[in-house]
């Protein structure tokens, strides 16, 4: 398979490059794209011996193509040599750059491979519609990366579609499931960054104890699968066995359970449709014990209250959801503004740019941008008032 990788020095791009270096007889690796890690991206392109290695960063251009000399790996830098990289006729391309950043090269991949495996939430958040007419008109398969859609897409009967009542997404509940709102607003960076299950990024480990990152996947999950709104659940499951649910008229509950590694995941979609080795630690059910299962407390976990209206509003209320998210999450690790403000902020973005753009359809890639611009202006504004 001719593989390429999106944001290959982040978790996913790691993870992915893991199985990849474990099995090379199988993947051709055409290029590797990550943003500014010159030495991360060096090390990977040589251990699975890309064909290109492109930082989005301009400026590192030089040093990157001085540590690649004489390897035989292509090096470049910059937003156009990122395009250029995703252009490489490829069958999948993993997309999981992160952030707004990486909605124009996903969406340019796929004019150039058959299966984009999906780890970028942003193509989904707050370009969904935009993104799936892409899918639709180009004719690619969109594969879910994400534990919990990789869950929902494996036990999903497709040709069944009109007959699921509900689709349940697991959330593990992260640091704060017990802890009192009155206590929650002391939290620091240090004590929020330390997930229970997932070793993540930060702004996603961020968004997971505050639980917007499930409402991120609801949203997700709305626009990846034939659903209804009101035919997504979230249910707290602290042990992160059971990743995703999906529920059939007939009563039968359909579930798919694994070890919270995302080398699952990734495997699924590099070798989809069928299946491949991987070395993560098998469940053992009876050392597990029990598994419980609880509903999630909008009052203290308000950021998934939010994003769950800005998906019924739609349009560009999620593209503003997610802006102000990720520049409110910037704001409490930089400790400018504290854990319960970020709610606070993504709200009082949502209530500014609403009237404007929630419910409109978003024409274009520029169109996004433009409105992801105005959130992240809204939520600075709002956190320097602070």
């Amino acid at each position: 398979m001719r593989l390429s990788v999106l944001g290959a020095t982040g978790s996913v791009g790691r993870s992915t490059l893991d199985i990849v270096a474990r099995n090379p007889d199988r993947f051709d690796v055409v290029s590797l794209v990550a943003n500014s890690d010159v030495a991360g991206l060096v090390e990977l392109a040589r251990k699975v011996g890309a064909d290109c290695a492109v930082l989005a960063r301009s400026d590192k251009g030089a040093e990157l193509a001085e540590a690649l000399a004489g390897t035989g790996i292509e090096a470049a830098a910059g937003d156009e040599a990122v395009l250029e990289a995703v252009d490489r006729p490829a069958d999948m391309v993993v997309a999981a750059i992160v952030g707004a950043a990486g909605l124009r090269p996903t969406l340019r991949a796929m004019k150039s491979s058959r299966a984009v495996a999906l780890a970028n939430k942003e193509c989904l958040v707050s370009a969904g519609d935009l993104f799936m007419a892409e899918a639709r008109r180009s004719e690619t398969t969109v594969l879910p990366v994400d534990s919990e859609h990789s869950a929902i897409f494996q036990v999903f009967e497709q040709e069944n579609a009109d007959q699921v009542e509900k689709v349940i997404l697991t959330a593990s509940g992260g640091p704060f499931r017990t802890v009192s709102k009155a206590a929650m607003a002391g939290v620091t960076p240090a004590q929020a960054l330390k997930h229970p299950n997932w070793d993540m990024g930060n702004r996603i480990t961020i968004d997971s104890a505050t639980m917007m990152n499930k409402g991120f996947e609801v949203i997700e999950a709305f626009h990846l699968f034939p659903l209804g709104q009101d035919q997504l659940e979230v249910l707290v499951h602290p042990q992160s066995v059971v990743h995703g649910l999906v529920q059939y008229r007939d009563g039968s509950l359909l579930a798919q359970l694994g070890s919270p590694d995302m080398r699952t995941p990734i495997a699924h979609c590099l070798a989809w449709p069928k299946r491949m080795d991987v070395p993560v630690e098998r469940l053992d059910l009876a050392r597990i014990g029990e598994l419980s299962f609880e509903a999630p407390d909008l009052d203290r976990f308000r950021s998934l209250a939010l994003a769950l209206q800005a998906m019924r509003r739609g349009g560009g209320a999620t593209t503003i959801l997610n802006a102000a998210d990720e520049v409110a999450v910037a704001a409490f690790l930089d400790q400018r503004i504290g854990f319960m403000d970020i709610p606070s902020a993504v709200e009082a973005s949502l209530d500014r740019l609403d009237a404007s753009h929630g419910g409109r359809t978003l024409e274009g890639v520029e169109d996004v941008l433009a409105v992801d611009e105005e959130a992240r202006d809204a939520c600075r504004e709002w956190v320097a008032s602070r």
